[in-house]
């Protein structure tokens, strides 16, 4: 018998022998729609409604968290589906000091809290919904842009540190309004645990306290995905004692183009990996590519602690038959 969404992803990350077939989740960014709730939860649902995943990700512009400190984005054309920044709010280090505690009833915050409501009111209750949710310094990043982020933690850490307090604190916030809004879990999106921008002593320095504010109320949710966006990832971040890894049931990264496979990954860490196509393959590839890379990821973790999805988001032009096929090539596994 089939099991329904929320069952399947259940039994799949408590390595149960009832599991049917590996569930599979792709997500992408809806560009201009995802600038008012009405229309993102929308285009969410509709495209919930076409492809039938396992779990829906809501995926707002990185900008809905930091808005209501006054960034400033467009829409530009890039084919992820990211908007560029036009203000950034940081320019001098004195700035962080100066960022105040967003309530969640901030505008754009408050904005995606009804999106979430409009999509949860729509969406069956078998199936599960997660929000994304950037890192503090993946938002300081946003707000001062990257080189100017790096530059300011290693000359004025104390500076940087009093804001980095205060963006985790209004995540926190954020986070528990989520969880009332009946969400099942959260995308945590880490974009500094590669070695191209910090080194590992560094991200525990200036990452991982904040990591573990912002995430305090989010280990209620039985749906939590880590995200380690990059290249040369510090997936040891994952074990890591001061890191709150145990809170996140499934981990996510570039694992078709950075260490360590999906295979290895299981080894590493105790819950479920999720991806095995690529993005370039998902754009460039055919149907039967994306079906290879699929069967492929099947084998190294022979399906089991194993959910079918890309390294990151779905470019908004890969073309409709690559993400049916690889809705279809799990129901030929059930």
């Amino acid at each position: 018998m089939s099991l329904s969404h929320r069952e399947r992803l259940q039994a799949c990350l408590s390595n149960d022998k009832s599991l049917d077939r590996p569930p599979v989740a792709l997500w992408r960014h809806f560009p201009m729609d995802d600038q008012h709730p009405e229309t993102l939860a929308e285009v969410t649902l509709e495209f919930q409604r076409r492809y039938d995943f396992d779990l829906v990700k809501v995926t707002p512009a990185s900008s809905f968290s930091i808005k209501d400190w006054g960034a400033w984005d467009v829409w530009e054309g890039n084919s992820e589906g990211t908007r560029q920044y036009t203000h950034r709010v940081i320019e001098k280090p004195v700035d962080w000091e100066n960022l105040p505690v967003l309530s969640p009833s901030a505008h754009n915050l408050a904005a995606q809290l009804a999106c979430l409501r409009l999509i949860r009111t729509s969406l069956p209750e078998e199936t599960p919904l997660v929000q994304t949710i950037f890192s503090p310094l993946a938002q300081a990043k946003n707000l001062s842009g990257g080189e100017k982020l790096i530059s300011h933690l290693r000359q004025y850490p104390e500076a940087v540190m009093k804001g980095l307090e205060t963006i985790a604190e209004s995540t926190r916030l954020f986070v528990e309004a989520c969880l009332d809004c009946g969400v099942d879990g959260f995308f945590y999106a880490i974009q500094h645990a590669q070695a191209g921008l910090l080194t590992f002593a560094e991200y525990q320095a200036f990452g991982i306290p904040h990591d573990r504010v912002c995430l305090a109320e989010a280990g209620s949710g039985w749906c939590n995905l880590l995200h380690l966006h990059g290249f040369r990832v510090h997936f040891d971040l994952v074990s890591d004692p001061l890191f709150p890894g145990s809170i996140f049931q499934i981990v996510n990264w570039h694992d078709r183009e950075t260490e360590p496979s999906l295979g290895d990954a299981l080894n590493k860490f105790p819950g479920t990996v999720c991806g095995g196509i690529s993005q370039k393959t998902i754009v460039l590839g055919d149907r039967e590519e994306v079906r290879q890379e699929a069967l492929e990821a099947i084998t190294q973790t022979h399906g089991r602690r194993f959910i079918l999805g890309t390294s990151c988001v779905v470019p908004v032009i890969a073309p409709q038959g690559n993400l049916t096929a690889a809705r279809q090539i799990v129901e030929e596994l059930a």
